[in-house]
């Protein structure tokens, strides 16, 4: 099954959506606060749009 390009955010576009810069994200990546990432072979990473939202919420949920 292929997947749409649309269901995947790369990082500068999770860093626009949250107004954080790029050292942000990954500070958060490396104590595991951040949302999940799926690492391509070329090294790159994305972000499912459904992880990301469902971090949102359950960021949400504990405040």
């Amino acid at each position: 099954m292929v997947k749409r390009s649309g269901n995947y955010l790369k990082v500068p576009e999770v860093c626009d959506e949250l107004g954080i810069a790029r050292s942000t994200f990954y500070d958060w990546r490396a104590k595991e606060q951040g949302p999940p990432c799926v690492r391509l072979p070329n090294g790159s990473l994305r972000i499912r749009r459904t992880d990301f939202e469902k971090w949102l919420n359950d960021l949400e949920d504990a405040a």
